[in-house]
């Protein structure tokens, strides 16, 4: 009852005293009779009353900015010091109050939203926890430091993907630009110029940028997994690799080039899949792994590929990446990478013939004449290739049709080289008949 009697009485005195401070509009007055309330309030470990004297002292008339910032700056410490999780969310939802509409706290408010998510994700709440953090929006405070920026919005994807909530997810990682990552971190910092608005240090437990482009894309990396975008996850998969602490070390970037070679044989072929597997192929490091080096020579090769054999050679290879970075390739793999394996077959049959009967085409590709037919019509509607089919003749014609015009065209380029060729030969006769007279009269 004493130590309760003198706390109060202390508490009335320094009332008191900010009052006088407030009044004359002296900051640092201010700042520090309200924070020794504070601190009194917690040493006493009164948590009730503390929660009261922040909102009593937020709601006094004409409060002081940066009184409002000490206080809540001071509160913040003794967050990770309370007794129980009730009392935390208490004093966290107090802060929340407090600081909601005050620019001047946005960052502080931001720090605070993203402890009360880390508390519902951890009580199994995903949802209240995504709904939280899409409350705030980071990208518009000037004052926050850029890494502690995008970790926010990081985590703002990760419990989108969390619960399932694929749109958002991607709504909130185009904030941010991937060069960001690309920027270069040794280069000396600007002084800021005066008017500038000075931007805050980043909280120690914040990783780093080239940490933070990790977790982006492993992000990238379960986000387009939920639409098998093989591509897509490949180029992800590349950045990872092309970081300097993965690359460095063959534990972790073995692994992620597996799952390069993989998903480069996933894709479907188009002109970004055959730039990127050019440029793996290249990649000295991918000599010391020869089976992945020679599956992805097989697929740039022209040359029809035996689906039997392929798989045979490469199924153990196949299902132990589940046991690597990244886990397991997604459940369609197996069936997608048969599906590329014949589309490979089909493009490489149309270089070869201009036109084949449906019956050989399904002997080259191992399949039944209406599977053929079925993968066939397929890539024509795909436009991934020109071909027509005679179903009551069985015969499939890669040609592709020529208007009038194109066809008188390449008939006077074929006259053109035709002439050449006599004007060339017509020289050569001269030349030797003259050299033969010459050789006569001598």
């Amino acid at each position: 009852m004493e130590e309760s009697r003198q706390l109060e009485s202390s508490i009335d005195r320094l009332l008191n005293e900010e009052k006088q401070m407030r009044l004359a509009e002296n900051v640092a007055g201010t700042r520090k009779a309200a924070t020794e309330i504070l601190k009194l309030c917690f040493e006493a470990k009164d948590w009730k009353l503390l929660n009261e004297q922040i909102l009593n002292l937020s709601k006094k008339r004409g409060q002081l900015k940066q009184a409002v910032q000490s206080m809540v700056q001071q509160a913040m410490q003794y967050i990770d010091q309370t007794p129980d999780i009730e009392t935390r969310v208490e004093l966290i939802k107090t802060l929340l109050n407090v600081s909601a509409g005050k620019i001047y706290v946005e960052i502080e408010r931001a720090r605070l939203t993203k402890k009360l998510a880390k508390i519902k994700e951890e009580q199994g709440l995903i949802a209240e926890a995504a709904d939280l953090m899409q409350e705030v929006a980071v990208e518009t405070f000037g004052a926050m430091a850029k890494t502690e920026k995008i970790a926010f919005i990081l985590e703002q994807v990760r419990l989108c993907l969390d619960r399932q909530d694929f749109v958002r997810a991607q709504i909130l990682s185009r904030k941010i630009n991937p060069r960001v990552f690309d920027a270069d971190t040794k280069k000396e910092k600007k002084k800021p110029k005066e008017g500038d608005n000075m931007v805050e240090e980043a909280p120690a437990d914040i990783p780093t940028l080239l940490e933070l482009k990790r977790i982006y894309y492993e992000l990238m990396i379960r986000y387009y997994s939920h639409n098998n975008e093989y591509i897509e996850i490949c180029r992800s998969y590349k950045a990872i690799y092309d970081i300097p602490s993965v690359t460095e070390n063959p534990e972790q970037w073995i692994p992620v080039l597996r799952k390069i070679c993989w998903f480069l044989a996933l894709a479907p072929h188009d002109p970004m899949q055959s730039s990127l597997l050019n440029a793996t192929l290249e990649d000295k490091k991918l000599s010391e792994i020869p089976d992945f080096k020679m599956l992805l020579k097989q697929i740039v090769t022209m040359e029809v590929i035996q689906w039997t054999s392929l798989w045979n050679k490469y199924k153990d290879e196949f299902e132990s990446e589940k046991n690597m970075i990244g886990g397991s390739l997604g459940d369609k793999a197996g069936e997608d990478l048969k599906l590329r394996i014949i589309e490979h077959n089909i493009l490489v049959v149309s270089k070869y013939y201009s036109r084949i009967t449906l019956k050989r085409l399904a002997e080259l590709l191992c399949l039944t004449t209406e599977e053929a037919e079925k993968h066939l019509s397929e890539m024509v509607v795909s436009k991934a290739l020109i071909a027509k089919i005679d179903r009551p003749s069985g015969i499939i014609c890669f040609q592709i049709v020529k208007d009038s015009n194109e066809i008188l065209n390449s008939w006077a380029t074929n006259l053109e080289k035709l002439l050449d060729l006599v004007e060339k030969s017509c020289h050569q006769i001269h030349k030797e008949t003259m050299v033969h007279k010459a050789a006569l009269r001598a």
